[in-house]
């Protein structure tokens, strides 16, 4: 009897190993993996409010994007994926660029909604990058911000060499795109960057994909996520752990604006005040009240802009 006992123990848990392992496949290829992405389909955390959804498909960036000729820069990573990214000189000489990271399943070409006030209102010249994984970089993983902090690095040089060591850098972040942008400040900056934004940021990979299991599958985070990790580690070099934008602004030299939405449920602002609370160099947070992801500036541009200016002004020389 107690063999069988044993015996059924030791099948039962093959069984649930084999469908841990069956599963964390699964997610890798759902969400790493460059493909396809129809699971965030009327994912309703990522709904857009009316008004937000006519500035970001009718808005009159769209035809200012199209307008302009922006000048592609490659360059190869650490890995060696060729890399591009696109470039505007402002209309007038300037030591003040931003370098655009844009989110999760987007473009470069999709900052432009942010990139026309750069360029128009405070006359900045603009680099918008295609993240490895994205657009017409190359990459077949999505990295979430991990090895893609690497990259921005790289891209900032390229900044420096092309433009000057004089020039002065602002890093803006949205999504995605925001915690890049913070594991990048944890590393070794090159002075030329001045000011971080970072707009809708989570934490870390780790507890982000924690909450949306829950959210969006109603499933725990054990086993699958850490065997998922364990995944995306053989495959895409990095686990979720590591990925932490959290421990990156710990270490953090370069002054900070943290924004996001009340509203957001798919990265909750919980996530945005936990970064702000930690991050070592000077921060500050703005919350816009009724805004879902990434809504901020299509809600309320002048409270935008006003925020990210005086912000700018404080800490571009």
């Amino acid at each position: 009897m107690k063999k069988r006992i044993f015996q059924w123990t030791i099948g039962v848990l093959v069984v649930c190993f084999l469908i841990d392992i069956g599963a964390s496949f699964y997610f890798y290829r759902l969400v790493i993996e460059r493909n396809v992405k129809d699971f965030l389909k009327g994912n309703q955390d990522l709904k857009v409010s009316a008004k937000a959804l006519e500035e970001f498909f009718e808005g009159d960036w769209r035809t200012w994007q199209r307008k302009q000729t922006f000048e592609t820069w490659k360059i190869e990573s650490f890995d060696g994926l060729k890399l591009k990214a696109y470039f505007l000189e402002a209309k007038q000489p300037t030591k003040n660029t931003v370098i655009f990271v844009h989110g999760y399943l987007s473009r470069a070409a999709d900052m432009g909604i942010y990139a026309q006030y750069y360029y128009e209102d405070l006359g900045y010249n603009v680099l918008s990058l295609d993240l490895r994984g994205h657009g017409n970089s190359e990459g077949d993983y999505i990295g979430f911000g991990w090895h893609d902090r690497l990259d921005i690095l790289d891209w900032v040089n390229v900044a420096i060499d092309k433009l000057g060591t004089d020039v002065e850098i602002v890093l803006h972040g949205v999504s995605m795109g925001a915690s890049a942008v913070l594991m990048a400040s944890g590393e070794d900056v090159p002075k030329q960057v001045k000011a971080i934004v970072a707009d809708s940021p989570y934490s870390n990979v780790y507890d982000l994909f924690q909450y949306q299991m829950k959210r969006m599958y109603h499933l725990p985070a054990f086993p699958i996520l850490p065997s998922t990790s364990l995944v995306a580690k053989m495959r895409a070099g990095y686990s979720f752990q590591e990925a932490s934008a959290l421990k990156q602004v710990k270490k953090s030299e370069i002054p900070i604006l943290y924004i996001h939405g009340s509203d957001d449920a798919f990265v909750p602002v919980d996530m945005a005040w936990e970064l702000y609370e930690n991050t070592k160099s000077p921060a500050e947070i703005i919350i816009f009240e009724h805004a879902k992801h990434t809504e901020a500036f299509a809600l309320d541009k002048e409270k935008y802009a006003s925020a990210l200016t005086r912000f700018l002004q404080t800490h571009m020389d």
